[in-house]
């Protein structure tokens, strides 16, 4: 259907207005852990608050007091399990995956880039992306928690201190 009535329309844009507002001062309130780069856990609760306002917005039958209860019960989760992950090495292990290295010491790791299905050709733009032409110069590539790599260069390794957690 193209057009069912302007009251729709209105009751959109007023509900649609209101969640929005809401939202943002959620987001705002819960910190900058709720907006940081994505992994698995941050995405799975990215999706279920867009479904959640795609709801809210779109269906007459849910109320916006229920469907601001159910935005401020998904956000309140997600803070409590971000509060709890810095402080539980169990809770943290469940939610988070553990940074991986693809490339250590000049050396492509074959099976690690199967088990996390990389190819080496995405290794190999990684290392270009950061300027270098060859895996001689490059101490690590390491695939980060929300699957981006981070690429340190022989010169830049220094102690290796960064890559404590690293496995």
């Amino acid at each position: 259907m193209f057009f069912d009535t302007w009251s729709a329309v209105g009751r959109i844009a007023l509900v649609g207005t209101i969640a929005f507002v809401v939202v943002v001062a959620m987001l705002r309130l819960s910190g900058k852990r709720t907006l940081a780069k994505m992994n698995a856990f941050d995405l799975v609760v990215t999706v279920a608050l867009g479904s959640t306002l795609a709801t809210i917005l779109l269906s007459q039958r849910v109320a916006v007091i229920e469907g601001v209860t159910a935005l401020a019960v998904l956000v309140l989760l997600q803070f409590l399990v971000a509060w709890l992950a810095v402080r539980s090495t169990t809770v943290k292990k469940a939610v988070k995956s553990s940074p991986t290295f693809l490339v250590r010491r000049g050396q492509l790791l074959t099976a690690v880039l199967r088990d996390h299905r990389v190819s080496a050709e995405e290794v190999y733009q990684a290392v270009r992306a950061n300027g270098l032409g060859d895996l001689e110069s490059v101490d690590a590539v390491v695939l980060e928690t929300d699957g981006s790599f981070s690429v340190i260069t022989v010169g830049s390794a220094g102690s290796r201190g960064a890559l404590a957690d690293v496995r």
